[in-house]
Order: structure tokens, then sequence, then C-alpha cells
């Protein structure tokens, strides 16, 4: 993603010159998810169309960023007025906006580190997420893989932490394209 996309899909301050820091997996990570969940339940009842663990963290014994990536499906992530209020009631802040790819937006929490990821039911992009997970969670040897690949980018300097994760695309495609010839 180019700087002016970054730019461009931030809501609020753009921070820049971030270090990645990988700590080992901590198994109070599920029990985390589990809490904002909850939260994102009580703050969109039925709204909340599916609520996943993503990322690293969801996966045992991944290094990982300490985290909690959220998937939330949503009927229309584009119609914002339909989620956003309660979740910004519920303590979460709109953070990042990407109309251009499927309208996903971000939320994060000022006292809790995590990303909850928006997307509209059906969108391709929660399969793959969700695809990636399970794979890395099954995978001893991809799970490897990729925790090794983390390292090697986290040791680098990134101007934004979304170069960082960027950087990565190329095993991420290598191991979702494992998945897909398994299924």
């Amino acid at each position: 993603m180019s700087e002016e996309q970054i730019r461009a899909s931030i809501v609020g301050d753009l921070r820049e010159w971030q270090k990645v820091v990988l700590v080992d997996y901590d198994p109070v990570w599920p029990q985390l998810y589990e809490r904002e969940a909850e939260r994102i339940r009580d703050a969109l009842g039925s709204g909340a169309l599916r609520i996943e663990h993503t990322g690293s963290t969801s996966v045992p014994g991944l290094a990982a960023k300490p985290v909690i990536d959220i998937v939330l499906a949503v009927v229309d992530s584009s119609d914002e007025d339909t989620y956003v209020p309660a979740l910004e009631a519920a303590g979460y802040v709109l953070r990042v906006r990407e109309p251009d790819w499927d309208e996903h937006r971000m939320f994060t929490r000022p006292d809790t580190r995590v990303h909850v990821h928006v997307f509209s039911q059906g969108c391709a992009e929660i399969e793959r997420m969700v695809r990636f997970r399970d794979w890395l969670q099954a995978n001893d040897s991809d799970r490897e893989l990729y925790e090794r690949t983390k390292r090697e980018l986290a040791a680098r300097d990134w101007k934004y932490v979304q170069n960082y994760a960027d950087a990565k695309s190329a095993v991420v495609e290598e191991i979702l394209a494992r998945a897909r010839a398994a299924r």
C-alpha cells in the first residue's frame, strides 16, 4: 500500500515509524477475544452477523504482535450509520476506512490492544482470513514458516505498520495456496 493510500484510509492521526514487536503466544489471548466479542455483541445485538478471532493471536503457539484481531460481519459495512455509533458508544474508535478494499473499516479501543475489522456479510476477505487462521492452527510447517517470516520482518524498521503487513503478503498467499489446494 502506498503512503498516499495509507494516509487516505486513516481516520484521525497517522502514526509513523512504529517498531513491530512480536511476543510469544499468550494463552490469555482467547479470553481477551471472548471479552471483546461479548462487548461487540452487546453493542450491536443481531447486527453482529459473525464475529471471528483471526490474526496471529488466534493461533496457539504462534508469536504475534499482542493485538487481538477480530473480524466482524455486518449487513453492509459501507452503511456506517447502522453500526459505527453503537461501536463508538461501546468504546471503540474508528481508525481505518477503506472503501476501495471491500468497504473495510477498522476500530481500536484505547483500553485494549484490539483491531476490529468490519466487512459486509459474505465478503470473500472474511473467508480468506478464517481459512488462513484454520490452516495455521492445523499445519505446523506453515505456522513455523509464517512465524520465521514475521520475525525476520519485525527485525526491520517500518515507517508504518501497514508496510510490515504488506511485506508478509507473499508468504501469506503462498500458505493460502496450499490451504486452498488441500480442500
